[in-house]
């Protein structure tokens, strides 16, 4: 069973893993630079909000619905053209960082509005007594409060990417997927393809675990 693990295959999927970790590393912080603030302004804008107006919120969050509503993998077909014109290519390690930028982001904002949701109304009420301005209210009382919910958020975030970065390998995107498609089906080697299932399955125990224990340590604070 282990004869086809030839040591050009074994480097192969040595190269293959270190795509998908930079997939999924990559889309995630861009996805959280977009979708943090993304999020804060949800909140802020929605009913009872600091920033509250409600035309622009329903504006963006049918905007952020409309893009986690579309199946991954016509998301992934539907902006080549956008692709190919950011990294000049539409397959490739650099081309799945696009569509997987795209996905994560609207998913980390309504995950950082929902986590938003569950601070205390109260203390926000007590800030703006005080005469805090919005930056103070974000930064001094909305974020500290809720980081357990969004540590929480990304952490589910790049379990989600770690699937999506596999589906991308199906247009020549790389990493595992594209591994575990080109050798495990094309070439009718089963072993490879558990093999790259049991990775995939490893590195999301390993993100979910350390998110979870991240998650205690900040609530015991």
């Amino acid at each position: 069973m282990f004869d086809s693990f030839t040591p050009q295959l074994l480097e192969l999927f040595a190269t293959s893993l270190g795509e998908t970790l930079l997939m999924v590393g990559l889309s995630g912080a861009i996805g959280a630079l977009l979708g943090l603030p993304l999020g804060v302004y949800l909140h802020l804008s929605s009913r009872g909000g600091v920033l509250e107006h409600l035309t622009l919120n329903r504006l963006v969050g049918t905007t952020v619905n409309a893009v986690r509503s579309t199946p991954f993998i016509i998301l992934l077909v539907a902006i080549i053209p956008f692709t190919r014109l950011v990294t000049g290519s539409s397959i490739g390690t650099a081309a799945a960082v696009v569509p997987l930028t795209l996905a994560a982001a609207p998913f980390i904002a309504r995950l950082i509005e929902t986590a938003l949701r569950e601070v205390d109304h109260g203390l926000v009420e007590a800030a703006l007594a005080m005469g805090a301005s919005t930056r103070q209210i974000v930064f001094k009382v909305l974020l500290p409060e809720a980081l357990p919910g969004i540590v929480a958020a990304l952490t589910i975030t790049l379990v989600s990417l770690t699937g999506y970065s596999a589906m991308a390998g199906a247009i020549g995107g790389g990493g595992l997927g594209d591994l575990g498609i080109r050798y495990g089906y094309q070439r009718f080697l089963p072993e490879v393809m558990a093999a790259v299932v049991l990775v995939l399955i490893v590195f999301v125990q390993v993100v979910q675990s350390a998110g979870d224990a991240l998650v205690r340590r900040l609530s015991h604070k």
